[in-house]
């Protein structure tokens, strides 16, 4: 690296050279340099956001200070003597999207650097990221006994499941590459022909699935699937390649510089939904690097592997799939992104939100994804891996069991009859209606469908989405949510800077500040319906008049077309506490309600569902929820308006086993939970478990859940 930093100061007519690399503990410490005291190379250390340097690599951002000592993050440290250098300019070198160091050259004159000198040490450091992992830059774990020690980390669930098995790393594996161009015409000529066999090659990826035996829930994905062909062949981003061809570099070295730019770019941006199409941009990069570069090598991984990845794009996980990955674990992911959406298509256990898992795991380290529990296991003792994989394999017989139950009615042991229905937001989840046996949609999100997409769609669009829900529903009941959009699933091109986007500008709010979104999609719905049935609720009503005035626009909607439904429903979530207290009136208005679990309990509580920290402090099965929903059942009944729970809650055992005993006969829940639900409920007395639960309450014990996990087991309701 020596010899490197004097050939850059002399290019660049640069006083000083050099390079600080990353270590473990976000520690950057100075492993080069021409110009300062060749002595505090290894001494020099400062801490990622200390100084200069250390901002650079938190933000990773471009420095370039005329008079850097007078900046006010400038830290100071004696013994490199960079006293006299007045000007700073400091770039991040990165590989993939992770931060290896800081690359940077200094001068006595202050001055700003141009923008060609800019351009030429970044074009320097993406060199450089290549060979600093050989020089050990930041190893991938730390040396010792936390390398082999079992690690916990707590994550999302993307689709619930168990996996068990070996790791494998989603790391660059790209070989170094020519960065200046010896013809760039040439360059792009080869840039034309590897975009048009990228693109055959994502067909053939799509258009092969139900050949190479994968289920066919993807080949309806058609939402994600084609988002992501038009993010491939938007001209943008290939024409931002050009350019850079013709400022001198290979199409590699251009593909790379334009990826990273994105990256840097599209980190900044607090818009969730954009930042996860971040994972479809490297996807493609890495996807044409591939096919610029000829490096298509696919290598055989281990009977059910587990896949680890900082982010993820769909076309990547189509190919991971195909190669058998048991699980998949991410440290960058929500469940509206496309990453999500596809593992559940493909039911491949899915955890995400796992910050630092990357750097804690070697291949072939053995883990866990237990996305019931939102729980990943780096290298779990020998009883625990044992004992998830008797687990999986209890598992896997159960489900197989319960196949027959498909054709059975959700009956309790005393006769209760109950309704199971689905949550489900595009029509590749259709088939599940068929495959459960289920009673029917009891949430079908329309947001995920538009999210999924990337941008709005016509009346048109949605009215033909809408109309194949109906139609492979049949006579089978389907609850369209109008559009949640907000908070974590914002609106494509819009970027939320509320503090607390949660309680913030969402849901009906956006409907009802924006007439003509949700006129359009009253629309779509009321052509899809066709004359048939239609029940339509609203999202996050927080006053009887929100409520009325969604429900005017849905009607004035319903005057304008033609055939109206031949039977047309409005109801209402109950997310916000403060309809509790308008019950007598919100119930002569709406025609039934669906208790949204998630958003009622953090409302209730207080208490941010994305918080780590609270995920377990406050319990649903506690004096508080309970007493609100007998409250929320009763009026329902009295006023002979149907009620349902469609939350997180409906999906759990122990909780809708309470539900049911409070009253609440329809349940909706994921395709996963149907059959199991069903096998709980006919071992059921619910007569009896409602004595118990009685008992229970009354007792006031700190810990209800206890008392009721403790009865279930005890009666086989619980395995």
């Amino acid at each position: 690296m020596s010899a490197l930093v004097r050939l850059v100061g002399s290019e660049l007519v640069s006083e000083v050279c050099s390079v600080y690399v990353q270590r473990p503990g976000d520690i950057l410490e100075l492993a080069a340099t021409e110009g300062l005291n060749p002595n505090a190379i290894g001494y020099t250390k400062l801490r990622v956001g200390e100084g200069i340097i250390g901002l650079c690599a938190a933000t990773g951002t471009v420095m370039n200070l005329p008079d850097a000592q007078n900046h006010p993050g400038f830290a100071y440290r004696p013994e490199t003597g960079e006293e006299p250098f007045a000007s700073m300019l400091a770039v991040p070198v990165r590989r993939s999207g992770r931060m290896l160091g800081v690359l940077a050259v200094q001068n006595r004159a202050p001055r700003r650097f141009t923008d060609e000198e800019v351009d030429d040490l970044e074009t320097v450091a993406m060199l450089l990221a290549d060979l600093l992992p050989n020089s050990g830059a930041k190893d991938a774990s730390p040396e010792g006994v936390g390398a082999t020690v079992p690690r916990l980390f707590t994550g999302t669930a993307l689709m619930h499941g168990l996996a068990v098995g070996p790791v494998v790393l989603l790391r660059s594996t790209r070989s170094p590459i020519k960065l200046l161009a010896d013809d760039p015409q040439a360059e792009q000529t080869r840039l034309g022909q590897a975009v048009d066999r990228m693109q055959r090659g994502l067909d053939d990826l799509f258009s092969d699935l139900p050949q190479n035996g994968r289920t066919a829930d993807v080949t309806a994905s058609r939402e994600v699937l084609d988002a992501y062909r038009l993010v491939a062949s938007d001209a943008g981003w290939l024409r931002r390649v050009a350019d850079v061809i013709r400022g001198g570099m290979t199409a590699e070295a251009a593909v790379q510089r334009v990826a990273t730019e994105l990256h840097d770019r599209m980190r900044r941006i607090s818009d969730v939904y954009l930042r996860e199409r971040l994972a479809d941009m490297e996807d493609l990069a890495n996807r044409l690097q591939a096919t610029l570069t000829g490096d298509g090598h696919v290598a055989a991984i281990p009977e059910g592997a587990i896949l680890l990845a900082r982010r993820l794009g769909p076309a990547e996980l189509l190919d991971w799939h195909a190669r058998g990955i048991a699980g998949l674990a991410i440290e960058e992911a929500s469940p509206a992104g496309h990453a999500a959406i596809l593992a559940r298509a493909l039911g491949i256990p899915a955890l995400g939100g796992l910050r630092g898992m990357l750097e804690s795991a070697e291949p072939g380290d053995d883990a866990v994804v237990d996305a019931d529990e939102g729980q990943f296991i780096l290298r779990p003792q020998l009883e625990v891996q044992e004992g998830y994989a008797r687990a999986r394999e209890a598992r896997s017989a159960k489900f197989a069991g319960l196949a027959p139950l498909r054709h059975r009615p959700a009956v309790t042991a005393d006769g209760i009859s109950l309704k199971l229905m689905l949550n489900i937001g595009l029509s590749l989840e259709l088939p599940q209606l068929e495959r459960t046996g289920a009673d029917g949609i009891g949430l079908f999100r329309t947001e995920i469908a538009i999210l999924a997409r990337g941008s709005m769609t016509d009346v048109a669009e949605q009215a033909a989405l809408y109309a194949r829900v109906l139609d492979e529903a049949g006579d089978k009941p389907v609850l369209f949510r109008t559009l949640d959009l907000g908070a974590d699933k914002l609106l494509p091109g819009t970027v939320s800077e509320e503090e607390n986007p949660a309680m913030g500008w969402r849901s009906l709010r956006v409907g009802l500040d924006r007439p003509a979104l949700l006129r359009r999609q009253l629309r779509g719905l009321l052509l899809a319906a066709g004359g048939r049935d239609l029940s339509v609720m609203f999202p996050m009503v927080a006053t009887v008049g929100e409520f009325r005035a969604a429900k005017a626009l849905l009607v004035a909607e319903t005057k304008r077309l033609h055939p109206s439904p031949g039977c047309l429903k409005v109801g209402t979530m109950i997310e916000i506490p403060a309809l509790l207290w308008q019950l007598p009136e919100l119930l002569k208005e709406t025609d039934f309600v669906s208790v949204g679990s998630n958003d009622l309990l953090q409302f209730l509580f207080a208490a941010d569902r994305a918080t780590p920290s609270l995920y377990d402090r406050y319990d649903f099965l506690s004096q508080p929820v309970l007493d609100m929903l007998e409250q929320l059942i009763g009026a329902a009944g009295a006023a002979s308006v149907p009620i349902s729970v469609c939350g997180e809650a409906a999906s759990r055992p122990l909780e809708a086993l309470v539900l049911t005993a409070l009253g609440v006969t329809t349940l909706s829940m994921p395709a996963s939970g149907i059959l199991p639900m069903k096998a709980m409920f006919a071992g059921v007395d619910l007569s009896s478990f409602r004595s118990v639960l009685a008992t229970i309450r009354r007792s006031g014990g700190a810990r209800m859940r206890d008392s009721i996990t403790t009865w279930a087991r005890e009666r086989g309701v619980l395995t």
